[in-house]
């Protein structure tokens, strides 16, 4: 899937140069995706912005409401922080697929130009009396 915005294509001896803006981080990743394993394609320079269409606590927001709706995670121990483009997901997790769950949703939000993932995994092996 190439996204949808600005973005151009510039080819040269064999090497792709991505340039443009984009909403969200999944749509710059499948631009690169689409090009990496075309024939003769030597390499690819992603250079497409990600321009954010919302504001850092829309985005918390959103996010927050992301985790709310999946049943994989456990939103009430998940602390969000927004900072610009950058999130920081902070607290405590079941599993180590809980942990990759809540980094991809963060992922998913619109603006999101990077996550910096410390939840920590906390393994329960009993219920408490």
């Amino acid at each position: 899937m190439i996204p949808t915005g600005t973005v151009s294509v510039t080819v040269r001896e064999g090497w792709i140069t991505l340039e443009g803006e984009v909403a969200w981080w999944y749509r710059k990743d499948a631009a690169e995706k689409a090009v990496l394993h075309l024939g003769g394609v030597r390499g690819v320079t992603n250079q497409i912005l990600i321009k954010p269409i919302l504001a850092p606590a829309d985005v918390e927001k959103a996010i927050k409401s992301a985790f709310e709706r999946n049943a994989l995670l456990d939103a009430f121990k998940i602390q969000v922080e927004t900072t610009g483009n950058k999130v920081i997901l902070r607290g405590a997790v079941r599993s180590y697929a809980e942990r990759e769950e809540a980094e991809r949703a963060a992922w998913a939000a619109a603006g999101v130009f990077s996550v910096d993932n410390q939840l920590k995994v906390e393994w329960y092996w009993g219920l408490a009396a």
